[in-house]
């Protein structure tokens, strides 16, 4: 059977959760006061151990965290982004101040995401101003800013295959597709006729992507053939606030979600061989 080990940070909601790719067993966690319209924002570092959830270290910060992700290249060090438009670099070998903090955005940057391909390491946000950035590892000051979006850029996801390659949800409806080189979109799919609030590549098919919206649903996008989506996954009752992918025996892509619900689903969703005819992105 089962145990559910659960971590209880007082007065504090959560927003994400991402698992260490150095340390089995290792979770990073933001949480954020009043679903962080106001108040400060909470860093946690965390271990699984068989009785339990162990913190580790934590930290403050004076406005909401929203999001974090793991660097690629050191176990130790972590990067958030914050409702005051910041991008903070924290160290968990620090206990004190981030190692840096970087502000271009003017409003909220609700994504952050560590490249995972070879030859990378950059990071990118996604802001209420709509904006993406793409940023070195220092946080130096953004390579790039990706403008297209027409609305809030809740989710910004590096390809694990493709290197320079970003995919967006957005409050506009739409999935897009982005070269970072070129500086430019190279997709836009009207993915829901609601805000999409969260969206993840396939691990193990560069051509899949999946959303999560606030009309409640979950789309499977082939890039190939955007007409409409391979699958369409029901079950929520209210927004789908985030999504991930998970391969299964690399064959099956799986989609895990939860919705405003704070409820998790788990879909299994069999690939099919062949894309469906008909115009799309062909990513290679």
């Amino acid at each position: 059977m089962m145990t559910t080990k659960v971590f209880r940070c007082q007065a504090r909601h959560g927003y994400a959760v991402e698992v260490s790719p150095f340390i089995p067993n290792r979770l990073a966690c933001v949480a954020s006061q009043y679903y962080g319209i106001t108040g400060c924002g909470s860093l946690f570092v965390l271990d699984q151990t068989e009785t339990g959830i162990v913190l580790v270290r934590s930290w403050e910060w004076g406005d909401g965290l929203f999001d974090v992700s793991w660097s690629e290249a050191n176990e130790h060090v972590l990067v958030a982004g914050g409702g005051d438009g910041s991008l903070q670099l924290w160290d968990s070998a620090n206990q004190h101040a981030p190692l840096i903090v970087a502000k271009e955005h003017t409003q909220e940057v609700y994504s952050v995401d560590w490249s995972q391909t070879r030859g990378e390491n950059l990071i990118v946000s996604g802001s209420w101003d709509h904006t993406i950035k793409v940023w070195d590892q220092n946080l130096s000051r953004s390579l790039t800013t990706l403008k297209g979006h027409e609305g809030v850029v809740y989710s910004t996801i590096w390809s694990p295959h493709i290197p320079g390659c970003i995919a967006s949800a957005s409050g506009d409806g739409t999935l897009r597709v982005w070269d970072v080189k070129a500086a430019a979109c190279r997709l836009a799919v009207p993915a829901h006729k609601a805000e999409v609030l969260s969206c993840d590549w396939c691990k193990y098919d560069q051509n899949l992507v999946a959303t999560g919206s606030v009309d409640c649903s979950v789309c499977v996008w082939d890039l190939r053939n955007v007409r409409q989506p391979v699958s369409q996954l029901l079950g929520h009752t209210y927004a789908i606030r985030r999504v991930k992918v998970l391969g299964l025996w690399k064959k099956p892509a799986s989609p895990g979600h939860c919705g405003a619900s704070f409820r998790v689903c788990l879909w299994i969703r069999l690939q099919p061989t062949h894309p469906p005819p008909g115009g799309g992105l062909l990513l290679g």
